[in-house]
């Protein structure tokens, strides 16, 4: 697995990427060898320490983010919060990672982060729609989700040739966009 670490807001010594290094290369046995993982570090007021880790392997991609006081512990958790994802939608993932990557006993020190959740049996799409999408503006976009009262909308962006995105609202107020990679 390849690592890539980001500081923001925060100078870290060496000691802590290694850190997480280990612990995330514990995840290793999960993943194919074109694996990356993008760790971001970031200190916010109040002593907040957070840590962000995305996983790409395989076109698949795993993310989640840990806020605690200490950052060896928002590694730890971040750790475990991956593995329970994974674990928890082992069925569906086992053609994207590594085989036999559920073989393996889990280490003991991972094991006591990560406490046994059900497997998600099947997921329950309960309701379909269809719409044509419109080629608009981002603005135009932004304006139609909101209108609608929705948390993100579909449309073909003018100012991409056409190609499909989607605008979303942040948890911060703001808005992002998801955008087709040509």
């Amino acid at each position: 697995m390849k690592f890539v670490f980001t500081d923001k807001k925060v100078n870290l010594p060496n000691a802590i990427h290694a850190y997480a290094e280990k612990k995330v290369g514990k995840l290793d046995r999960f993943f194919k060898e074109d694996a990356t993982a993008a760790i971001t570090f970031s200190a916010e007021k109040d002593w907040k320490n957070t840590v962000e880790i995305t996983i790409r392997s395989s076109g698949t991609i795993f993310r989640v983010s840990e806020s605690t006081s200490d950052m060896r512990a928002s590694i730890d958790a971040a750790v475990a919060t991956l593995e329970r994802q994974i674990r928890k939608n082992k069925t569906r993932l086992e053609k994207r990672l590594r085989q036999g990557a559920f073989e393996r006993a889990v280490d003991a020190e991972v094991a006591s982060f990560a406490p046994d959740e059900p497997e998600e049996s099947e997921y329950h799409l309960v309701r379909s729609k269809k719409f044509p999408i419109k080629p608009m503006t981002r603005e135009e976009a932004i304006l139609q989700m909101n209108l609608l009262e929705h948390s993100f909308f579909a449309f073909k962006d003018e100012e991409a040739d056409g190609a499909f995105a989607v605008v979303y609202r942040r948890n911060d107020g703001d808005y992002g966009l998801i955008e087709d990679e040509l």
